[in-house]
């Protein structure tokens, strides 16, 4: 008989609810990560405890919630109903337990398919639950999903509600760190789409009263606008809209229940569609759709009746139906465009004419551009078919699943030795990796029209699919590798100011990351260890004594293709590119790419002895 794998009855197994969450976490909380990206599996871990909360609040119990992040420990307390006292632990270890089945509990809530709480006590490393209500206190302890410690129901004169602590499992989550701008971009979010709602975090308070319209007010007061916003609510639909005077591309921010829906769904495809539809026919004018939406900045968001997302971290909904007696969310979307945008338009004529301008000022630069656009498609069509600047990965080639869209990554290399040694190293499944020619240009100040003649920026502009939206963003981790020397910096600036200047919604997104490769490596027989900074080589020393081979890489095409397998890997370390929300971005671009100024000499000065100090 021939020797190969037996398929017997001793192959098939049965695994419990954790067992199955820990050895697929992907199903439920999406890619794992380290806590770099705002879509890591930390957050999303927070995000189905507050989640609950939420709904608490949505049916009127509760309108104060409470989040601690110290360290790897969060805490969640809210002052909603309690879950039942008899039913603690069942919520939170039993599958396909809830009350969300229950529509005349929770008739639009977030969390619908008893997963949630269950995944996030799997894999925690600790995890407690307490339940307040009725006068009496029920608490629950567990470890890695295994119950530890429970009590019985005992009189408390605690304020109703329910708390939740847990540590994620360092074993699953490795070398994870909770970023605070990530969960307070999130917590915001909640009170956007919960006017009244305050969540207190760390001891600062979010609140909000006008909705989506402070949402877009905070998302662009960096950014000068062609009008006013305009700000549409309705029984189950809440729309904020403006278009931007300085940034090109559409920028959305969608929410299906309060949950933020970052790959959109059918109720943006809806909007996008309907909100074209609305201004031609207001104008009179079949205005092509891309001249209308173009430099759009709008919030969306509706609520459906038990929503159907397409994956357990609910980023896109494919519900076609908003439930009950309502039509499908694609007309619902279109008959309150229809009616309340075609009214505010007639009552606000100055933003009508405001509107129009931008329509026909978008239609002069898009006919200027048409053949520069074209001469530049067929130019990146061209490179891409001799595969010169990009190699991109299988999700794209056809060969799997657009289901691992999450993980893909971009790496932005300099030099042919670099990109060699990441291509050589990378997983070709998920990695890409586009390869720049010397530095790129300084696009600070300049007019889109740079990024279609500029071979460097076509090209990487194609790769990334961003000409019209990042909705179509084909990567969703950019990453900047580059040396960790004056030039490799200096080539980080540059990409840094061309996505600022022309795609900035790419770094509010979460989008944009600077690669962390070692400085040293230092090793001896038994062991090697890489080094980020001084202070680990010196540390590294110590541990190897008493003379290890140390080695100071200049550049990352001194870095072997099988080494760098170790630092785009598991292992990754990445830092990402984030705004400073108290800095506009003509400011920020201004101050370090415009004219040298006084101002800018000295922070170099200062910030050059800090890093000298930190050497010495």
């Amino acid at each position: 008989m021939s020797k190969i794998n037996q398929y017997t009855e001793e192959n098939i197994r049965s695994l419990d609810w954790k067992e199955h969450i820990r050895m697929r976490p992907g199903m439920y909380i999406g890619k794992l990560g380290d806590g770099s990206s705002p879509d890591d599996g930390i957050y999303i871990l927070l995000k189905e405890v507050l989640d609950n909360s939420i709904d608490e609040y949505v049916m009127g119990a509760g309108k104060t919630i409470e989040v601690s992040v110290q360290g790897t420990k969060v805490t969640v307390r809210d002052y909603g109903r309690g879950i039942p006292l008899g039913k603690v632990i069942d919520v939170v270890s039993k599958m396909n337990t809830g009350g969300k089945y229950d529509t005349r509990a929770f008739k639009k809530a977030v969390g619908l398919n008893g997963v949630g709480t269950k995944a996030v006590n799997a894999l925690s490393d600790y995890f407690k639950v307490e339940s307040n209500r009725d006068g009496k206190s029920v608490f629950a302890e567990f470890k890695r999903g295994v119950l530890d410690i429970e009590n019985k129901p005992e009189d408390s004169a605690r304020r109703r509600g329910t708390k939740v602590t847990f540590i994620p499992d360092e074993s699953i989550f490795k070398n994870f760190k909770f970023r605070n701008e990530y969960i307070a971009r999130m917590l915001k979010n909640y009170v956007y789409l919960n006017p009244g709602l305050t969540i207190v975090f760390n001891n600062e308070k979010f609140h909000s009263t006008n909705g989506l319209k402070d949402l877009l007010e905070e998302r662009i007061k960096d950014t000068q606008i062609s009008y006013p916003i305009i700000h549409l609510k309705g029984d189950d639909i809440e729309l904020a809209i403006t278009h931007s005077k300085t940034q090109y591309s559409e920028d959305y921010h969608s929410f299906v229940n309060g949950q933020n829906t970052t790959q959109g769904g059918t109720h943006l495809s809806s909007f996008r569609e309907a909100f074209v539809k609305t201004i031609r026919d207001f104008f009179g004018k079949n205005y092509d759709a891309s001249d209308i939406r173009k430099s759009i900045v709008a919030a969306v968001s509706i609520k459906v009746m038990e929503p159907v997302f397409e994956s357990q971290t609910k980023t896109k909904l494919g519900s076609t139906e908003m439930g009950g007696d309502l039509p499908s969310v694609r007309v619902y979307i279109n008959d309150f465009l229809k009616n309340k945008l075609d009214n505010y338009l007639h009552k606000n004529s100055n933003i009508a004419e405001a509107l129009k301008k931008k329509i026909l000022q978008a239609e002069k630069e898009r006919k200027e551009l048409s053949g520069i656009r074209k001469l530049a498609r067929e130019r990146a069509k061209k490179a891409s078919l001799h595969n010169k600047k990009l190699r991109d990965c299988r999700v794209h080639l056809g060969d799997l699943k657009n289901e691992k869209r999450l993980d893909t990554t971009l790496f932005i290399t300099e030099g042919d030795s670099a990109s060699g040694s990441i291509t050589k190293s990378r997983d070709v499944n998920t990695q890409a990796v586009f390869s720049l020619r010397g530095k790129p240009l300084n696009s600070f100040g300049m007019s889109k029209k740079i990024v279609y003649e500029n071979e460097e920026f076509n090209l990487l502009q194609a790769a990334l699919n961003i000409e019209d939206s990042i909705e179509d963003l084909r990567y969703n981790n950019i990453v900047i590798a580059t040396d960790a020397d004056v030039d490799g910096m200096h080539i980080r600036l540059l990409l840094i100011t061309f996505f600022l200047q022309f795609f900035p919604e790419l770094i509010r997104s979460g989008h944009l990351y600077i690669l962390q490769t070692p400085l040293f490596r230092v090793r001896n027989k038994k062991e090697t260890i890489y080094c980020y900074s001084e202070l680990e080589r010196i540390n590294a020393i110590e541990k190897l004594q008493p003379k290890p081979e140390i080695t100071r890489f200049k550049g990352l095409g001194e870095i072997s293709p099988d080494e760098f397998g170790h630092f785009i890997g598991d292992n990754i370390r990445l830092d990402p590119v984030m705004l400073d929300e108290d800095k506009s971005i003509e400011e920020l671009l201004s101050f370090y790419m415009g004219k040298n100024t006084p101002d800018r000499q000295s922070f170099i000065i200062d910030n050059l002895k800090v890093e000298l100090d930190i050497i010495d």
